[in-house]
């Protein structure tokens, strides 16, 4: 049994009674002050600019996360665009060196046709296929290496010969043509150097005309 005596609390245990001081800074039985409670929870409680703060910065995280993802798929896509060029150059490349000197062949054989007119089917023939052949090189981006006049350039020609007494910076003549795509040399020119040829000056009677 507990009971108040002048500031004391007394508590009574069968016939025995302690009594005990109460402290002024002794925490009630209650709990902690309820104004002290609504303080804290004020003070804990974040205003609208932090919690617009926090709200920003998820948001800036967000947007630099997607940025960073879209900037690596287009990496990529531009490397994917890139290789698989590499590799369509690569088997058109490889594809047209193998039929080059059946080029060839069917061009030599042109240049020797016969003329008799008996023979005009089978000539026309012969071209039909050279053509048919020249189609797919298009189709690959193969095209022919200009040589005769153009000046020499061991990247694209291979000199075979040259005319004595000549500088040998122009090419005069093709012993067999070459080939490339794009700036992808698949056969270089066979040719023959010399020096350029003069350009023809203008005739004087065609000022008088």
């Amino acid at each position: 049994m507990m009971t108040m005596r002048g500031g004391r609390v007394a508590v009574a245990s069968g016939k025995r009674t302690v009594a005990r001081m109460e402290h002024p800074t002794w925490p009630t039985s209650a709990g902690s002050d309820p104004e002290d409670v609504e303080a804290s929870e004020e003070a804990t409680d974040p205003t609208p600019e932090d919690a617009l703060a926090v709200v920003t910065a998820e948001r800036d995280d967000y947007l630099d996360q997607l940025q960073r993802s879209r900037a690596e798929f287009v990496n990529f896509r531009r490397r994917s665009d890139q290789e698989r060029a590499q590799l369509r150059e690569f088997v058109a490349r490889d594809i047209s060196s193998q039929f080059i000197p059946v080029i060839d062949d069917f061009e030599r054989a042109m240049t020797m046709a016969p003329s008799d007119p008996e023979d005009a089917k089978f000539v026309q023939g012969v071209e039909m296929i050279h053509a048919k052949l020249k189609s797919v090189f298009d189709r690959l981006g193969v095209t022919r290496i200009d040589a005769v006049g153009q000046p020499f350039d061991p990247a694209l020609h291979e000199a075979v010969a040259s005319e004595p007494g000549t500088s040998g910076s122009t090419v005069v003549e093709v012993y067999q043509n070459g080939y490339r795509i794009g700036d992808t040399l698949v056969r270089p020119a066979m040719v023959k150097t010399g020096d350029p040829v003069p350009e023809s000056s203008p005739d004087p009677a065609s000022f008088n005309a």
